[in-house]
């Protein structure tokens, strides 16, 4: 795969055929996705929503060093995911998924004893970290 800069992805902009692009039909798109392997019947599966970081821990009422802490990942980790520098890979993900849903468990299972602000079942004595 050829890399290009900005200023020369700009100075190659592809040649689109206008009048072609307009009588394209729906069976043409029909046509064109079987050719390319696609079942133009096949419902979309189910998208999954992953929950993002930041709200995450803020749900939890973690600060970024307590969450990276409890997670066992570094802070700068959770920081680049936080500024949308970097995005979680599937594991993290995963984790992620696991710590939104059942942050008791997960937090229990990774042997932090974090519990989250939210979660914390005596009432006004400050969350154990």
């Amino acid at each position: 795969m050829a890399k290009f800069s900005l200023s020369q992805a700009l100075l190659h902009r592809p040649q689109v055929d206008e009048v072609k692009l307009d009588a394209t039909t729906e069976e043409d798109i029909r046509a064109y996705q079987e050719e390319d392997g696609f079942d133009p019947e096949l419902e979309p599966k189910a998208v999954r929503v992953v929950p993002g970081p930041r709200d995450v821990r803020v749900r939890l009422g973690l600060t970024q060093k307590e969450f990276a802490e409890a997670l066992h990942i570094p802070l700068a980790t959770v920081r680049n995911w936080e500024q949308g520098r970097t995005v979680p890979d599937a594991p993290a993900r995963a984790l992620l998924t696991v710590v939104a849903r059942e942050p008791e468990a997960a937090f229990a299972a990774l042997g932090t004893g974090v519990v989250p602000d939210d979660l914390d079942e005596t009432a006004g004595s400050p969350p154990s970290r």
